[in-house]
């Protein structure tokens, strides 16, 4: 399904590559302005010139800044409220991976009592004290205005919890349990926080060229842009402490049946009912 976002200004962090690279010229191309944010500027040029040759009709606003710095992210939203007339929502996908604690840890399991201390924090810094970062800083903006979405880009629970894989997998599920916690604290404001994922290994620089992964069969950044597109379309209005599969989305289907098929609650479905319902959780 199409979607007009003109007037829509959207901030998408690590927007010089990967997943957010491809939100971001998505997003364009529906017309959005899109607040283009990344740690490296020959990146955010490389976006540029990629939208450029899309022909999107959007407007793309590039903006170095580091997400881990509280002061970035507050500077970021004012200037996107000052320099691209508005802000109507942050998508949270700058990362970190497994690679930046180790460039072999394809080959060589890293077990948590070898990890490298300060690569650690900062993939804590990154991966999950970024995002609360831009979305506390957003948040007042968003609610001002009664509409606007947070969008975190998480991953798959088997990948959260998987040994060998830390504390990449911990920082995503402590971004997965902090939407559901957000949604709860937006719900009936007119702001909504959801996940986001593209159900899958994702074609990007998060995996090394000479990783073990047959590369045409890892998922396609570009199966963000569809839901990327509805989510900050009217279209989702009340639509809340959802998560969603990228590569389940149907671009082509009606909305109501892409979101059933890619959407389910955002968590753990158990805990997060319960804990929704107010009652105590039940661990398995």
């Amino acid at each position: 399904m199409a979607y007009d976002l003109t007037g829509k200004v959207v901030a998408i962090t690590g927007a010089g590559s990967g997943l957010a690279q491809a939100m971001t010229i998505g997003l364009a191309e529906a017309g959005a302005t899109v607040v283009a944010l990344d740690v490296s500027e020959s990146n955010l040029s490389e976006t540029m010139n990629m939208a450029a040759s899309s022909g999107a009709s959007g407007n793309i606003c590039p903006h170095v800044f580091d997400v881990s710095d509280e002061a970035y992210c507050s500077g970021a939203v004012s200037f996107a409220l000052r320099e691209c007339g508005g802000l109507h929502g942050v998508i949270n996908c700058a990362g970190l991976g497994m690679n930046f604690l180790d460039p072999d840890f394809h080959s060589r399991p890293v077990r948590f009592w070898e990890a490298d201390t300060v690569r650690w924090n900062k993939i804590i810094d990154v991966n999950l004290r970024g995002p609360f970062l831009l979305a506390k800083a957003a948040a007042p903006h968003l609610l001002e205005q009664k509409w606007g979405r947070i969008v975190n880009v998480t991953t798959s629970f088997n990948t959260m919890i998987r040994g060998a894989n830390m504390p990449y997998g911990q920082t995503k599920a402590g971004l997965e349990a902090a939407t559901n916690g957000w949604s709860e604290d937006l719900e009936g404001t007119g702001v909504t926080a959801n996940v986001l994922i593209p159900g899958g290994a994702a074609d990007t620089r998060m995996i090394p060229k000479e990783s073990p992964y047959d590369r045409s069969k890892l998922v396609k950044p570009q199966v963000m842009i569809a839901p990327a597109r509805w989510l900050f379309s009217s279209d989702s209005d009340g639509v809340n402490g959802m998560r969603f599969i990228g590569r389940d989305w149907d671009p082509d289907a009606n909305w109501r049946d892409a979101m059933k098929a890619a959407g389910a609650p955002v968590a753990w479905p158990d805990l997060a009912a319960g804990a929704k319902a107010g009652q105590p959780a039940k661990m398995t």
